[in-house]
This record gives structure tokens, sequence and C-alpha cells, in this order.
């Protein structure tokens, strides 16, 4: 009898082990010992637009809805004190841009600090997301900015010729085609479209103007937002980054802004596959990707 106690307390003792072991100290999202929280890294690599896989053709993509649920983790979870994307990216759709943009507002209520590193090129879009930082660290020699919009559309109408090929519309509105490669757009038709890209512009200096409030006026803003890119250091001396550095000075920034200590630890949330990484290292510099028609592009 005292034997059969004896193993049965040693099979309680083992199964608590096993539990903490696996749960850690202090049950579920207890957080590490001598640490007090973790930063949270977002990773944006290629062209920001819609969840679909890199390919030898669109180059590598930056889905929007990955990003968009490691955002809302960081933001749900307690551990994670603050967040740092990590942007490489030229840019991408008006739409993705802003998606990602909107759930970086929604963290950043909850008091979590953001801060961005540039990596190659953080652009257009990039810079859009960038925009929404607390804090941004650049390279010297990151290329950014590329504040604009931008729709093009292609006209095949000579080459359909040539090839003998005759389309016809059949269309409930004069307008309902708008943008066919078969023939050229009318003059109602560009008005049109020049509005879209007006506003759209509009709404890229919104973004800028709140995310560099304080540190750039709307006029200073507007004066550079022609389009053109910088290097990190012109950025940094214009207004538009706020530090030099690399990946690790932006840690370090993320550390300070948190109030952690040196041991914190870092959690990539959304860390891409092995192939996917060769895939897109392979191609991220290629700044050419297909363009839908009437899509609108940061």
């Amino acid at each position: 009898m005292h034997k059969k106690a004896v193993v049965i307390l040693l099979g309680v003792f083992l199964l608590v082990m096993v539990i903490l072991a696996v749960r850690g100290p202090g049950g579920p999202g207890a957080k590490p010992l001598g640490s007090s929280g973790k930063i949270g890294v977002v990773e944006v690599n290629g062209v920001i637009g819609p969840d679909n896989p890199a390919s030898l053709v669109s180059g590598p993509s930056a889905g929007s809805g990955k990003i968009m649920m490691a955002i809302r983790e960081a933001a749900r979870r307690e551990d994670i004190k603050v967040l740092v994307l990590r942007i490489n990216s030229p840019g991408g759709t008006s739409v993705a841009s802003q998606e990602i943009g909107i759930e970086l507002e929604r963290l950043r209520k909850t008091g979590k600090p953001v801060v961005t590193s540039m990596g190659d090129v953080c652009a257009s879009g990039g810079y859009w997301i960038a925009a929404g930082s607390d804090h941004i660290v650049a390279n010297p020699a990151t290329l950014t900015g590329s504040i604009g919009v931008i729709m093009e559309i292609s006209n095949l109408e000579g080459l359909y010729e040539k090839l003998g090929i005759h389309q016809e519309a059949i269309k409930s509105g004069k307008y309902k085609d708008m943008g066919s490669p078969t023939r050229p757009i009318t003059p109602q038709e560009r008005a049109f479209l020049e509005e879209i890209v007006g506003d759209s512009y509009q709404q890229f200096l919104e973004q800028v103007a709140r995310g560099r409030q304080g540190k750039m006026s709307r006029q200073e803003i507007e004066k550079i937002a022609d389009g053109r890119i910088f290097t990190g250091r012109k950025a940094m001396q214009i207004g538009l980054v706020d530090s030099l550095g690399n990946y690790y000075d932006a840690i370090k920034q993320a550390r300070e802004m948190a109030g952690l200590d040196e041991s914190s630890p870092v959690e990539v949330l959304n860390r891409t596959g092995f192939w996917e990484d060769i895939l897109n290292q392979a191609l991220l510099g290629r700044m050419f990707w297909q363009q839908n028609s009437l899509q609108l592009n940061f």
C-alpha cells in the first residue's frame, strides 16, 4: 500500500510538471521570466495587395489580409507591448494599403506604440502604412516617398487590328466599359478618372499630414508629394522619417518607447515560409507588377 501511494504521488507530480512545461509558469499567456513584455514584429514584404501568392509574373505579394490579422493579434495580446513594422515594399493597391493603415490606427488606440523599420524600399503605399507609425526609422540609402496615385490604362486597339481581333461590348451604359483596352478613352471618361485619382491623392496627403503632425506642415508635404522618391537620409532632412538606422535600431527604439528591458523577446507575427522567402528575395527588386484595368495604386 505504501509503494502504491508513492507511485500515485510521483505520477501526480510528473503530470503537474508536464502541465507547467506546456503552459509555462503562471498559466496561459504568462509573461516569460525576466521580461516585462514582448515586441511584436509584422513584416510587409513585396507589392501590397490582396492575399495572392508571389509569382514570377506579379512579383512578391504583401497580402493585406494576413498583415491585418497579424496587427489585430498584436492589439489583442497582452504580452505584446509595442509593434515594429518591417517594410520592404515599393507600394501597391490603394485599398490594401488603406486597410492595413486602418488596423494600425486601431492598434495605436489601445496605447501600444508602432515603430516602422524601412528596408531597401518603403515607397508609395509602403509609405502610406509607415506614416501611421509613432516613429519611422530608415536606412540612409532606403528609397522612400513616392507620395502620389497612379492609374494606368493600356490601349491595344492597334495591336488587336494587326492580329485581326475584334471585340464588341454589350453594355448597360456608355461608361460601363470605361478603360477598355480596345479603344481610346473619351474626354469625359478622362475627366471622371482624373477626379478619382485626385480624390485618392487628397486622401494620401491627409494620411501623411496626420502621421507627420507636428513634424511637417501640410504645405511642406504638398511641395514634395509629386511622386518623387528620396533616400532615407534626405527623407529625414525634410521630415518624412524620424531617425536613421537599421532593423535593430528600430527594435531598440521600440523597447524604449514601450519601457521594456533589453531581455524582452521579439516575436514575428506573420513569418513567411522558406520558399516564399526565397521567391520574395529573388523578385523584390523588380518594380513591375500586373495592373488590372482601372486599378488605383499608391
